[in-house]
């Protein structure tokens, strides 16, 4: 039997329905918040795989387009391949669980958030959110739960819990963070709530508005914690047992004594590869050494070298504070850029960052090029794209190229999220701007190589940007009350830290972040630190770009398509189609360019040729011109009748020369003068108030077309 539990959360009710739907799935929660309806399950293999030494966890989160009342689009008419979105969201909720399901439970496990119902005004991602938690906690699954998302903006200084899409749009900030119900009390309350997961873009903002905006979102999230532990207690399953991992002694005594010196030495070994090569050789001469008697002892061996690993670096780091590459906590890698390595590209820049290389390629197009995304919250037209691809090569392996993972979306998202702040508005560049990032090595913070790259490439093109983003990977190791934050981590340091922290921004403020934490106890005093720290790491590395390029270039390449906005009244855009598009047709045809034509009378023409832009910008212009009092003009006789001759002077728009308009001396007929077909040239006397033009041919004798 169905049972129903509800709470408030930013002021709207939000429920949870469970015994309800999915009856056999191992956990199941049916939220409803707003008319925003999502059913996450989770089921969890009862045996694990053999030899299995990690947890096998999918997430995916499926928006379904009956949700929207909408009917999908292409030949068969169902939901295919998941949209960025949808990768997205399963991001958020995989890296918010992934961390609190304990080491030893290796059982293949899949979440699945289906959302049945969507408004405008309830994210879908907080609701499924809390599902996922709800569902986990109502399993048989171990998890250090419950948690809960939340959305968080600013409108007019003030901080948003969970804004509606109308509020979004007015908010300089946009944080999704994540917080997990944690021990003692604290401010009066019989549990405090730490943060697991951030993610979010910004407007330049200041590092102390975000600090005051997770508080305040973390605060948001008590209710809907609460409440999970409310149906936990009253119908959760009993959590499965997991055998605690029981270390032989004389094992590790044995590993440590043939491991620890060679890890020690490894780690003193600044290049990647080389370090690699000598830990992979140390590994298995330690195995072959210590399971030589006992072959099934490899997988024990293995694991206890994999934690000596990081418990090496980490002592290595915070007791004899010495980083693998030799640097301060707080010392950038060695950084050089190059720009318009590409000749062809329409913007390119290489940034290098130690061992990390990214390249970015831009291109410059026209609206007709923008990326539509069809969401079932509606559609959304991107003048603005950025992917991100991790060739195998930059990591010394090979393996087949596949089209991009989740990671790579991620990471794009990310470095899109951060340079989009500065970008000029369409009116003042109405250019689509595509950029590629090729991650060509990496040893850490290849995203945030993206986005220097991508500042760069944007310079470089003459995207008229007023501020260069720099972008840095922050680290952070815990040892009791030690407390060690490392800037612009390696991958060594991110894997053994217990906090990966991803900051964008310019010198005004910050633009775009990630975190990801491993461990509690991440206090407001060591999250301003931190934000502090990368905010002196970002600056210097914003110096370093403005070395290769101050400002952005004058003007863009000469291989990208050169565009000129013209406006014209709305009730001309017929005029410059024509029937059946026959206008555009033919200035297509005769000069070569794109031109796109809005509703609200924006006409766009590109073009590399300059001078073909300008005939097309003409053509369109004599298309949609209305005639004026006193202008001379070249026109064809169209018809001729006694008492004069009506002349085309523009498309469509005709006037009457009388008969004694047509010559200075006395005639007898107009065909004395002129017969239709004929140019003549013809001055505009009048307009009256029904539009009605006379013209006169005898006042523009002598006078040149203006």
């Amino acid at each position: 039997m169905s049972k129903l539990f509800s709470t408030n959360f930013a002021g709207r009710n939000i429920s949870v329905n469970v015994q309800y739907m999915a009856g056999q799935a191992d956990g199941a929660a049916l939220v409803t918040y707003g008319d925003t309806v999502v059913l996450v399950t989770v089921v969890s293999l009862k045996s694990a795989k053999e030899g299995l030494d990690f947890l096998p966890l999918t997430v995916d989160y499926q928006e379904m387009t009956f949700a929207a009342g909408k009917i999908p689009g292409g030949f068969f008419k169902r939901e295919g391949r998941p949209n960025e979105r949808e990768i997205l969201t399963s991001r958020l909720i995989d890296r918010s669980i992934r961390p609190l399901i304990p080491k030893g439970f290796h059982y293949e496990t899949q979440i699945v958030a289906t959302v049945l119902s969507v408004d405008d005004e309830h994210d879908s991602d907080v609701v499924a959110m809390l599902g996922a938690s709800a569902a986990l906690e109502l399993s048989d699954i171990p998890f250090k739960g419950p948690i809960a998302g939340v959305r968080v903006g600013r409108v007019n200084g003030n901080f948003v819990c969970n804004p509606c899409s109308e509020l979004q749009e007015k908010s300089d900030l946009n944080l999704f963070l994540t917080g997990r119900k944690a021990l003692p009390e604290a401010n009066g309350r019989p549990f405090d709530i730490n943060l697991v997961m951030l993610e979010g873009e910004a407007k330049e903002v200041d590092e102390d508005i975000i600090i005051d905006a997770i508080k305040f979102g973390l605060d948001c999230l008590y209710p809907v914690i609460e409440l999970q532990d409310i149906m936990r207690e009253a119908i959760g399953k009993e959590k499965r047992k997991i055998n605690d991992v029981v270390i032989d002694e004389r094992l590790l005594t044995k590993v440590k004594a043939a491991a620890v010196d060679g890890l020690q030495e490894a780690y003193l070994t600044p290049q990647k590869l080389e370090r690699y090569a000598k830990l992979d050789q140390l590994r298995e001469s330690v195995i072959k050494e210590t399971a030589a008697e006992d072959s099934g002892l490899c997988s024990s061996v293995a694991a206890i070298f994999a934690e000596l690993e990081r418990q090496i670096l980490r002592e290595m780091i915070i007791s004899k504070k010495r980083r693998i590459d030799g640097r301060g906590y707080t010392d950038i890698r060695p950084i050089s850029c190059e720009a318009s390595i590409l000749p062809r590209a329409h913007g390119s820049a290489l940034f290098n960052r130690g061992e990390t290389q990214a390249l970015a390629a831009l291109t410059l197009g026209t609206s007709s090029d923008e990326q539509r995304m069809d969401y079932i919250g509606g559609e959304e037209l991107r003048s603005f794209i950025l992917h991100y691809n991790f060739p195998p090569y930059s990591v010394g392996e090979a393996r087949p190229l596949r089209s991009p993972g989740r990671r790579e979306i991620g990471h794009g998202n990310l470095a899109r999220k951060a340079l989009l702040p500065i970008l000029p508005s369409q009116e003042k560049f109405p250019y689509t701007i595509r950029i590629v990032s090729e991650i060509l090595s990496s040893n850490g913070s290849s995203s945030m190589a993206t986005v220097c790259a991508g500042s760069l490439s944007l310079m470089d093109a003459g995207v008229p940007i007023q501020n260069v983003v720099a972008g840095i990977a922050m680290g952070l190791l815990k040892e009791k009350d030690e407390v060690v934050i490392l800037s612009d981590i390696l991958g060594d340091e991110d894997h053994a830290g217990d906090m990966d922290f991803k900051v964008c921004g310019t010198k005004k403020g910050i633009t775009a972040m990630q975190m990801d934490i491993k461990i509690d106890g991440l206090t407001e005093d060591i999250l301003r630190r931190a934000l502090y720290q990368a905010r002196d790491g970002r600056i210097f590395i914003i110096e370093k770009v403005r070395e290769i390029l101050p400002e952005p270039r004058q003007d863009i390449s000469i291989y990208a398509p050169r565009i000129t906005t013209i406006k014209v009244k709305p009730d001309k855009v017929r005029d410059v189609i024509g029937a059946g598009g026959k206008n555009i047709r033919q200035i297509v045809s005769e000069t070569g360019v794109t031109i796109d034509v809005e509703d609200d009378g924006t006409v766009t023409i590109a073009s590399s040729d300059k001078e073909a832009a300008a005939r097309a910008v003409a053509m369109v212009k004599w298309l949609t011109e209305e005639a004026e009092i006193g202008k001379i003009y070249q026109g064809t006789v169209k018809k001729v009748v006694d008492f004069g001759a009506f002349v085309e002077i523009l498309p469509g728009t005709e006037g009457l020369v009388h008969i004694s308009q047509l010559a200075k001396g006395r005639i007898n007929k107009v065909t004395d003068v002129v017969k239709e077909g004929d140019e003549i040239t013809v001055k505009v006397l009048e307009i009256d108030k029904q539009g009605k033009i006379r013209l006169s041919r005898k006042e523009a004798l002598g006078f040149d077309v203006q």
